[in-house]
């Protein structure tokens, strides 16, 4: 099949950094100055995307793939000096909440306590019922707003309980029910709401700082929602569940080279069947939302969309499943409607069958070539350069599912060492990590994108994820004298020297026209 030339991608680089890995006070990265600082960051280093993790709320296990809404933005991405600017919080606060003791990592635990108790605070303190951009907002977002202001509002009153645990009249949304939980909890829905208002209000001013850089945020959506989320809660006939509101099947993927007993996610399946008879208008939705929030969507585990993996709900690991035939085309012509080809990029990591590259090919959708996935430096690994077949690639060392870059190469024997060195032409005084990075720089792929770790050259104890575990995932943060490490001009110039530098023009013209602004001003 012949390759359909994308023509929103030239070349370029971007950075991998979550938000919660960010720099600040208060036990996690936020949405305020120092978001705005590491897009200043970027775009010193000319890169012309950020990609960030999920955003949405996280709950058991912290994982931003597992969140409690599809459409929701995360609550501890408020940021509060913001707030304490506003006049909703005081420094006082703030400081009184316990937030953990290692700025290095975020402690999940102290969150939950925290950010529930000051956010609460400032809700009570803000009018912003009364304005008009709450009411627009609220008007936008009807299609989910409330019923996951209601699902958390239940689920706190229950102490956390997944809502397949609640009673039978709240679990199938019997209306009486419904009812009597919204009026008894009605403060609590209207809290819920309020930090989607302001969740919402600082993401589209870190949006516009970004697009003023000339900047494209990279946003990632799982292909599954969680089990327990407001999504499967309110649109129980969209998925594989019985009468009980129980799954009867479960996502997942086989043994791979992240896991050899596969990987048991958990998700309910999608009843893909009945979502076509509607056009996938829950589909629509989310993508209009994505769309929205970000430039650019990563559609991680992208493989699901033409043939997907069905664990049976009882089976405690994936080792036992079978493939089933997605949606393939009839989905993709949809999200294309609402996004558009050219802001989308598929995770095509894994078993990819003819079927996924041909689906690929047809849209322009980009892939992901890893670095990390080719030091074995096996001539017919897929994942050397020497073997890349199309410029339409997003080329990465790693991304949050890998080992860091130097974590891996401390692992590996001397031998190995050795073929990299060969393969790389690595003399015996260079820097394996800069050399590698440098390689990213120069491969033929349109995109290169870099985790801050691996600039930063840390070991597995930056690492973000580790597959098919649960305790220490999702936790790392980068301190704010890290910069500091960073040697600006060397990778800019890496950026112009293999033509990656940002090209921008309306960055460019804002930078010129603040400039103009500037020298006017000394000049009265």
């Amino acid at each position: 099949m012949e390759e359909k030339k994308n023509q929103s991608w030239e070349r370029s680089a971007g950075i991998l950094m979550p938000i919660s890995s960010l720099p600040g006070p208060y036990g996690i990265g936020t949405l305020g100055k120092e978001a705005f600082a590491f897009l200043d960051f970027a775009r010193e280093m000319e890169y012309s995307y950020w990609q960030v993790l999920p955003v949405g709320p996280t709950g058991y296990g912290d994982s931003p793939y597992q969140s409690f809404s599809a459409f929701a933005g995360n609550p501890y991405f408020i940021d509060l000096p913001t707030l304490i600017e506003e006049g909703l919080l005081t420094e006082e606060d703030c400081e009184e909440a316990y937030w953990g003791t290692n700025p290095m990592y975020v402690d999940y635990g102290a969150l939950y306590v925290g950010r529930g108790e000051v956010l609460h605070k400032a809700y009570r303190n803000s009018n912003h019922k009364k304005t008009k951009e709450y009411k627009e907002f609220c008007k936008k977002n009807a299609f989910w707003l409330k019923d996951y202001a209601v699902f958390r509002a239940i689920k706190d009153a229950k102490n956390g309980q997944s809502w397949q645990e609640w009673e039978l009249p709240l679990r199938t949304r019997e209306p009486k029910a419904l009812a009597k939980a919204e009026k008894e909890l009605a403060d609590e829905i209207d809290y819920y709401i309020f930090c989607q208002f302001k969740f919402n209000e600082q993401w589209k001013r870190v949006r516009e700082y970004a697009a003023k850089k000339g900047i494209s945020i990279i946003g990632d959506i799982p292909l599954y929602v969680a089990m327990d989320s407001s999504d499967v809660w309110s649109n129980y006939e969209l998925f594989e569940l019985d009468e009980l509101r129980r799954e009867i099947n479960i996502a997942g993927v086989p043994p791979d080279l992240f896991s050899a007993t596969g990987q048991r996610w958990g998700n309910p399946l999608y009843r893909w069947d009945v979502m076509e008879k509607d056009d996938f208008s829950w589909w629509r939705k989310r993508m209009e939302i994505s769309a929205e929030r970000y430039d650019v969507i990563r559609i991680d585990h992208f493989i699901g969309i033409v043939n997907y993996y069905s664990i049976p709900a009882e089976s405690e690991t994936a080792m036992v499943g079978e493939w089933r035939k997605g949606p393939g085309e009839k989905l993709t012509r949809v999200i294309n409607e609402v996004v558009g080809a050219g802001r989308i990029i598929a995770e095509d990591l894994g078993i990819v069958t003819q079927p996924v590259v041909d689906l690929m090919e047809k849209n322009g959708y980009p892939g992901m070539k890893i670095l990390e996935f080719a030091l074995d430096c096996t001539p017919g690994n897929p994942y050397l350069p020497h073997n890349f077949k199309s410029f339409n690639s997003i080329a990465y060392i790693g991304t949050h599912d890998n080992e860091t870059l130097c974590g891996t190469l401390d692992a590996m024997q001397e031998w190995q060492i050795n073929k990299i060195r060969e393969y790389f032409n690595i003399n015996w005084q260079d820097s394996i990590p800069d050399t590698l990075i440098r390689a990213t720089y120069r491969t033929p792929l349109h995109t290169a994108i870099f985790q801050m770790q691996d600039l930063l050259h840390l070991g597995n104890e930056a690492r973000m994820n580790f597959p098919s575990t649960l305790g220490s995932n999702w936790q790392w943060r980068m301190e704010k004298e890290e910069y500091e490490k960073i040697e600006v001009s060397y990778y800019k110039n890496l950026a112009y020297l293999y033509g990656r530098q940002n090209k921008n023009p309306i960055a460019e013209e804002e930078e010129q026209e603040e400039l103009t602004e500037e020298v006017e001003e000394k000049g009265k």
